[in-house]
């Protein structure tokens, strides 16, 4: 009978430390992921003013845009966590959705081969941003689904593992994502 016990309990010991372990490396690709949202934020973030001063240069009176622009990349580079950096980097994209919407008006500008080529750029690092944050959002579901199932909700928050936020881009968003973008040359 003490050997069945003691077995029980090897068992309930290995067990725990699988999952902790198992729980540990799924923190650790979330926070992996997030790091990988960062640095596809920090490229989008380098390529603005490059993008605010071509344009400047066809369409200098377009002042309110270009502080709007700035005040916005500003607002995203000072945003800590997932929710805040999401609401932030949508004012973001509405900016600068304003900012390139001016090429439409301004014909030399929609010519120019600088212009053209940090829109590419832009474009280039929206789409890898836009994996990295599905990646991060699935890392997530899967570390929160699993400190959420059974056994693990029981020990899992004693043992310091508790929800993560998703990388929301909010619901205003996510309605304009839907419809497809309008691209002339």
């Amino acid at each position: 009978m003490g050997w069945i016990v003691l077995g029980l309990l090897a068992a309930a010991a290995i067990y725990l430390v699988m999952t902790y372990n198992g729980l540990v490396a799924m923190r650790q690709r979330v926070n992996q992921a997030f790091a990988d949202i960062d640095v596809q934020l920090k490229q989008r973030h380098d390529l603005i003013p490059n993008l605010v001063e071509t344009v400047k240069g066809y369409a200098s009176h377009e002042r309110e845009t270009f502080d709007a622009v700035v005040k916005a990349r500003n607002e995203a580079l000072s945003a800590h966590g997932p929710q805040a950096q999401a609401a932030a980097e949508q004012q973001l994209s509405g900016a600068l959705g304003r900012l390139l919407a001016l090429s439409e008006a301004y014909p030399d500008l929609k010519a120019s081969a600088n212009f053209q080529q940090l829109q590419s750029e832009l474009s280039n690092v929206e789409d890898k941003l836009a994996a990295a944050r599905r990646f991060f959002n699935n890392a997530v579901g899967e570390f929160n689904a699993a400190i959420q199932a059974f056994p693990a909700v029981f020990f899992a928050p004693q043992m310091g593992f508790s929800p993560r936020e998703f990388f929301d881009v909010g619901e205003q968003a996510r309605t304009q994502l839907d419809v497809a973008p309008n691209v002339k040359f």
